[in-house]
């Protein structure tokens, strides 16, 4: 169809805007999304294997779970 036509092309948008890369604040790949690289992604996948992240629990959140009520 139009293809073989030199001068024309289809206007693409892309899927995601770039947004920084959570690890390094550079513009995000779209075979790496929401990171900018494989070892942006592979430092964030430790970090979740290692446990640093979590949700920081204090005394009177586990208090409430103990209120007395059976």
């Amino acid at each position: 169809m139009a293809a073989d036509e030199p001068g024309r092309s289809a206007k693409i948008e892309p899927l995601r805007k770039a947004r920084p890369c959570p690890e390094c604040g550079r513009p995000s790949q779209r075979e790496h999304y929401p990171f900018c690289s494989d070892r942006c992604r592979n430092l964030d996948l430790s970090r979740w294997l290692k446990g640093s992240y979590a949700i920081p629990v204090t005394e009177d959140e586990s208090r409430a779970d103990d209120d007395g009520r059976d």
